[in-house]
């Protein structure tokens, strides 16, 4: 019997407005780019050092593709759960394979956005009326308070 714990949560911004792509089958994907920051002080100098990582996030689930369509937009400050995938391909004319990890919300995953859009389209940072989407069976939760 196997069984384990694919799980992944972060929380961060968006380092660009999402990319939507048509898939042959008709469907969409989105794709987000998250940013999350961490410090520390290096022994040696004693210096303060931030480093930011990079996450790649994509969702097949048509409401949240519209969700994000609409409110996905750079800088906001953002929440996501979803699993952990790796993707495997080939380029045109190239031997070796390549390899993408990227959390992939899916039913069971959740989004919620941490700030409130501005006029600007981006987060205003006062963390007022944010807005939250759950995936479950596929459907976005009705109880969206946006």
């Amino acid at each position: 019997m196997a069984f384990g714990l694919n799980r992944a949560e972060l929380i961060g911004r968006l380092g660009a407005d999402v990319t939507i792509n048509h898939l042959a089958s008709g469907g969409r994907v989105a794709n987000l780019s998250i940013a999350t920051d961490e410090g520390y002080v290096d022994k040696q100098s004693g210096d303060r050092v931030d480093k930011t990582e990079w996450h790649r996030v994509v969702t097949f689930q048509p409401g949240l593709v519209d969700m994000f369509e609409k409110h996905a937009k750079k800088g906001r400050l953002v929440y996501v759960a979803g699993k952990l995938q790796t993707r495997r391909w080939k380029k045109d004319e190239e031997d070796s394979d390549r390899f993408s990890t990227e959390i992939l919300i899916a039913p069971g995953g959740r989004v919620q956005f941490l700030e409130k859009m501005n006029g600007n389209g981006n987060g205003n940072g006062n963390g007022a009326h944010p807005e939250t989407a759950a995936v479950a069976a596929g459907v976005v939760g009705e109880d969206i308070p946006f």
